[in-house]
């Protein structure tokens, strides 16, 4: 008797699909849901309704139909200079990273967490909206880690303070490490590395200030197992190549899809 095989089509909620299809973040396309904004083949979308190859979506007066296929993610490192924001708007017309990006057909880049307008250094982007919460949530515990030059005395005592964690107004938090860099005979200017497990709005900063000390340079150098290239210069970005992303993939300890489902957008003429 021959055997037969089946290819098991993928199945995706179609929050996740979107999102990782750069739509929208997934909180933006569950308020739609809720709201009654997308529709599947003409009808309502339930939260947690599950997307299969051939699905006709609508949404914002536009059409997407789902296909299945081989997307290997890509990863784009870029060193931020001062002065940019990461978003993709700015009210107040300033530049912002996504700026300076290279165009995808069919795909948008999602940054992997922030750096305010103030600090320089790594930002890394993907087009996989899984691969970008990979890699921000807190259960994964990637650190990141910081040049930071500081004004003010750094005694055992703060540093054990930072390490053992202090009180912000937003919650607990702490270094994971720090290290004293540079000349040490430079008064009360000095420079280290730290690291930390979670990306909170200025925790850098607001850790040094909770302890009296201001940082007067700050500057990313490592997300996870990447570094930031010293010949990487400011402005400048680096898309990795197919053994960077497996070599990151394997310390982050994420697999991607073989198969995956991706939206394509459908001329109105097609609906």
């Amino acid at each position: 008797m021959s055997k037969e095989t089946f290819e098991v089509q993928p199945t995706e909620r179609i929050q996740k699909t979107l999102a990782r299809c750069g739509l929208g973040s997934r909180r933006q396309i569950e308020a739609a849901i809720k709201l009654g904004q997308i529709s599947i083949n003409r009808k309502p979308v339930v939260l947690g309704q599950k997307l299969q190859a051939g699905d006709k979506i609508t949404w914002k007066n536009r059409a997407w139909v789902v296909e299945t296929e081989h997307v290997t993610p890509k990863v784009l490192m870029y060193n931020k200079p001062l002065s940019e924001v990461t978003t993709r708007q700015d009210e107040k017309g300033r530049k912002t990273v996504f700026d300076s990006l290279p165009r995808i057909k069919g795909q948008k880049w999602l940054n992997i967490g922030r750096l305010d307008i103030n600090t320089t250094g790594l930002l890394l982007f993907t087009t996989d909206g899984d691969f970008a919460n990979h890699l921000m949530h807190p259960s994964a515990n990637i650190d990141r880690e910081y040049a930071c030059r500081v004004f003010g005395e750094v005694t055992p005592e703060v540093i054990e303070n930072l390490l053992n964690g202090v009180e912000l107004e937003d919650g607990m938090a702490k270094f994971s490490d720090i290290q004293a860099a540079g000349d040490e005979d430079r008064g009360s200017n000095s420079w280290f590395h730290v690291a930390i497990m979670e990306g909170k709005n200025r925790e850098v900063r607001r850790l040094w200030e909770s302890q009296n000390i201001q940082v007067s340079r700050l500057k990313r150098v490592r997300y996870g197992p990447v570094f930031l290239p010293k010949s990487l210069r400011k402005g400048q970005m680096k898309e990795l190549n197919a053994k960077e992303l497996d070599i990151l993939f394997k310390d982050t300890q994420y697999e991607p899809a073989v198969s995956t489902l991706v939206v394509k957008s459908v001329k109105k003429g097609r609906r």
